[in-house]
């Protein structure tokens, strides 16, 4: 086992250092007085923790969505959830991440999975997920490996091997994004034999041991670290073979990145208007006294205001397109012409998205001044936070891709990994 830095262990206490905890008696509902509570409180304590100096991690915002129930939000109202569309979903993660984009981020795989719930066809053990969905549980990842094998393929290093009544698990998983924080964690294995499957267990199960030894540059906050599961008990009704022959959506996590981008371009309009007003003076060249009657100085505020609307609404454009293809969805299976205009969509999204969050982050330092730099500013999280999600992905391939299927109609790359 390779050197752990931490090990997160469950502390629900962590949470109780805030008096002014919210209190929820129902799942929350978009742009509702209860959501822009929840959304103010998670706003303020990322401020307050980043405020201390210390990089503390957000357990008391995890705990809100919780007791909030935000994770339900795409339920049914009578699977005791809030109905909402996609299009809805991603205007909440736009907010979410706007208030604190390490929450956002850690909340991928989860809304992920409760969507592709949504999708199948009923089942106790579905009905079973549902409910505890609907109480407030939160689904974390295990996917990636560190192996030879290419990106996207669904080939894995991490075993599922027979014992008894049911398997061992062995593995090591990376960038287990929002792990640390959830409840249970969704699993990628292979079989003795090379067949792919899932399972969901607890992420306090005998054997599951989860390092917070993420060292990104951004979004440092999202406990994507290692997860080791060392001889791991699984259920024989934990496990569910995966279907390589059903279309392929991935089209909505890849978006899903780009809403928290565009809500981290909120942010950034919002730190550039006050950093404006907190300039108590400016160049004696300058084309006004004050900064913030500086035409210069609005014009850059105004650039920064237009990128930011323009990549939220490119952002829920591209959701239309999955609400779309989720809501013709039979038995589970999501049409391939849908399924490609939705990838289409979101690949679209992220070359232009990426573009635009990168320039914005850096153009904001243009009203600041050199005191704009300092390290107690912390204005350099929202180019560290963008460039770290839009390396999810690369954006050279996707562009190709686009330009392949505009001028040859040659349809997307027809991989887990693009859509």
């Amino acid at each position: 086992m390779p050197n752990q830095k931490k090990l997160y262990i469950k502390d629900r206490s962590k949470s109780n250092e805030h008096s002014t905890f919210p209190t929820f008696t129902a799942p929350v509902k978009v742009e509702t007085p209860e959501f822009d509570c929840l959304i103010l409180a998670i706003a303020r304590d990322a401020e307050e923790r980043r405020s201390s100096g210390s990089e503390a991690n957000p357990y008391y915002a995890m705990d809100l969505i919780r007791q909030s129930r935000l994770g339900a939000l795409r339920l049914p109202v009578k699977l005791g959830g809030s109905g909402a569309s996609i299009r809805d979903l991603f205007h909440v993660i736009i907010r979410l991440a706007e208030a604190d984009p390490d929450v956002a981020h850690s909340l991928r795989a989860h809304f992920s999975y409760v969507d592709e719930l949504l999708r199948n066809p009923a089942s106790e053990l579905r009905d079973t997920w549902l409910q505890r969905v609907a109480e407030g549980a939160i689904i974390g990842n295990a996917f990636t490996e560190l192996s030879s094998k290419n990106v996207g393929s669904l080939v894995f290093e991490t075993t599922l091997s027979s014992e008894g009544d049911g398997y061992r698990l062995n593995g090591t998983k990376y960038f287990s994004t929002g792990t640390m924080y959830a409840d249970w964690v969704l699993v990628m294995a292979s079989t003795p034999d090379g067949k792919p499957v899932s399972m969901i267990i607890p992420t306090d199960r005998e054997g599951v041991i989860i390092e917070d030894d993420w060292d990104g540059i951004g979004q440092r906050l999202t406990g994507s670290g290692t997860t080791h599961f060392n001889n791991v008990f699984v259920n024989k009704d934990e496990v569910n073979v995966i279907r390589e022959d059903k279309t392929p959506f991935n089209s909505y996590v890849q978006l899903y990145l780009h809403a928290v981008i565009a809500g981290i371009l909120r942010n950034v309009v919002t730190d550039a208007s006050a950093l404006v007003h907190k300039r108590t003076r400016t160049f004696s060249f300058a084309a006004a006294d004050t900064a913030s009657a500086d035409p210069q100085l609005q014009q850059v505020i105004g650039q920064l205001s237009s990128s930011a609307f323009a990549a939220e609404a490119i952002v829920l454009a591209a959701a239309d397109a999955l609400d779309i293809a989720v809501n013709a969805a039979v038995d589970g299976v999501i049409d391939y012409a849908l399924s490609h205009d939705a990838s289409l969509r979101a690949a679209q999204a992220k070359v232009i998205v990426d573009d635009l969050a990168l320039q914005a982050s850096t153009l904001l330092f243009e009203v600041g001044g050199a005191s704009a730099t300092r390290q107690s500013a912390n204005l350099d999280r929202h180019w560290r936070n963008i460039r770290t999600i839009a390396s999810h992905n690369p954006t050279v391939y996707k562009a190709r891709a686009i330009g392949n299927y505009v001028v040859n109609g040659t349809e997307l790359p027809l991989k887990h990994v693009y859509f």
